[in-house]
């Protein structure tokens, strides 16, 4: 069976790293990697409930890794600071 592979962003130190959390902040942040979006935006496009979405677009940005941009519409953008995917 093979491994699943989580975005190197997607762990969170010093937080309680279960699989369906790295799976849901795995997606968030693929999807952040095109370009900044709306958190109801990222709840459709990935199927995922908004409230799980904001649940882990707010752990992520307590660690510096996604901020908000803007005021209304409220969008999220990833910072750059983590750990970077090698291509």
């Amino acid at each position: 069976m093979p491994r699943e592979t989580y975005h190197p962003n997607a762990y969170l130190r010093d937080f309680r790293n279960n699989r369906l959390g790295l799976k849901a902040r795995s997606i968030i942040l693929n999807i952040l990697e095109k370009g900044e979006m709306e958190a109801k935006a990222i709840a459709q496009q990935t199927g995922l409930p908004y409230r799980v979405v904001i649940h882990h677009l707010k752990l992520l940005e307590r660690r510096s890794i996604v901020r908000k941009k803007g005021k209304r519409p409220l969008l999220w953008e990833l910072t750059g600071i983590g750990q970077k995917r090698l291509q």
